[in-house]
């Protein structure tokens, strides 16, 4: 493979929890993605890969589709025996989308893990993570707004964005929007190039929209298009806010929070089975003429 200096972004999966369709959803999206003649092509569970030279990766999120999405990526593939270009792995939360494909990665491979104290601590506490071997998987943890290379050349830094804690952690009501540790964005530098990932926010505030400000490319949240997008169709009873995603469309939605930052690219990834942006209509229609790109997985960028 010929190497290249290009800052390269490949969108591994682009829903959210559960993925499209979900195993045991029957809602319009699902069933079109069961269905090879629909055109809605099957999507798995958010994450990113980033290179800079299209040998060495990391991967943001290890999704528990991840052996499926490095079938589906073949620069992600091992190029002999016993072999990963994945280097290492960073994780915004500790949601189980986002970090149960660590147990597909306990083949005896090396590589390092980033993440925050809270979520490091949701992985050393659960005994099952102790089938990444730690003399070969190190553990590292990053302050919010320390710099780290996951890469050679390439400066990231976490930033803390309002969420939550996971679900499983939740006990009672949980606090809505608190900015710490169990739910950050990643920022990206290199080349004097600027690109953020934020699979998870419950709103844009005054300091993230400074941060997000005349970025080069923004992987956003677009969980759910309406707040009450799932009550409405029946597949749940929670709205967007109360699972920690602010909606794409309505008062205080990412559409009107992000139109005005001139940021050169914006593009919606973990978008949840029930999204009607997934297909042809009016809600795909009013996000692509803000100037908002709807994430698919094999999706590439370059800078």
């Amino acid at each position: 493979m010929n190497k290249t200096s290009d800052l390269r972004i490949i969108v591994l999966g682009a829903a959210a929890g559960g993925g499209l369709p979900q195993w045991n959803c029957g809602c319009r999206n699902c069933a079109m993605a069961r269905d090879p003649t629909s055109g809605l092509r099957p999507q798995t569970q958010s994450s990113l890969a980033v290179s800079l030279d299209g040998e060495s990766w990391t991967v943001f999120n290890a999704s528990p589709d991840i052996r499926q999405q490095i079938q589906n990526n073949r620069p992600l593939q091992p190029r002999r025996l016993r072999h990963s270009p994945i280097e290492t792995v960073v994780l915004t939360n500790g949601d189980i989308d986002h970090l149960a494909g660590l147990l597909v990665l306990r083949e005896k491979q090396a590589f390092t893990l980033f993440s925050t104290g809270a979520v490091g601590r949701i992985v050393a506490d659960n005994p099952v993570f102790q089938v990444l071997d730690p003399e070969l998987v190190s553990r590292e943890t990053i302050e919010i707004g320390e710099a780290f290379s996951p890469l050679s050349g390439l400066e990231a830094r976490l930033f803390a964005v309002p969420g939550k804690v996971p679900l499983f952690l939740e006990d009672g009501e949980p606090d809505l929007g608190i900015e710490g540790e169990h739910t950050v964005g990643v920022e990206l530098k290199a080349g004097g190039r600027r690109v953020y990932y934020v699979p998870g926010c419950a709103v844009v505030t005054d300091s993230l929209a400074a941060r997000l400000r005349d970025a080069d490319v923004v992987f956003f949240d677009g969980t759910l298009f309406s707040d009450d997008e799932m009550i409405l169709t029946g597949t749940g009873r929670k709205t967007g806010r109360r699972m920690g995603h602010m909606p794409i469309d309505g008062e205080g939605g990412s559409l009107d929070a992000l139109d005005l930052l001139n940021i050169r690219r914006k593009i919606y990834v973990h978008i949840n089975n029930t999204n009607p942006i997934w297909r042809a209509g009016s809600e795909r229609e009013r996000v692509e003429a803000r100037g908002f790109e709807i994430g698919y997985d094999g999706m590439e960028v370059r800078l």
